[in-house]
């Protein structure tokens, strides 16, 4: 997908924080939750994200990844690091 079209759908759907984010090679980030429902396209990389309750799924250059808000998940980057842009919806 377009990055510019990605954009104009988040903040359709209410994705109002947008940002551009890299992670370093092979970083980890345990099991967590995020207060906001999140929406990203892969840029770059590869990244391993686990949801409780689902098989971990592989994300790479132009997937698109959704995790809602409360939803406890780990992260796995890959070799190369990883590029993302990711909008980030606030409920409430």
């Amino acid at each position: 997908m377009d990055i510019e079209a990605f954009k104009r759908k988040l903040i359709a759907d209410g994705y109002l924080e947008i940002v551009e984010k890299t992670i370093e090679p092979n970083h980890v980030i345990d099991l967590h939750s995020h207060p906001y429902d999140v929406r990203a396209l892969v840029l770059a990389g590869s990244a391993t994200i686990a949801c409780s309750g689902e098989a971990p799924r592989v994300y790479q250059a132009g997937d698109i990844l959704e995790v809602e808000a409360g939803r406890e998940h780990t992260e796995h980057y890959g070799p190369d690091g990883y590029s993302f842009l990711v909008g980030r919806r606030h409920r409430g």
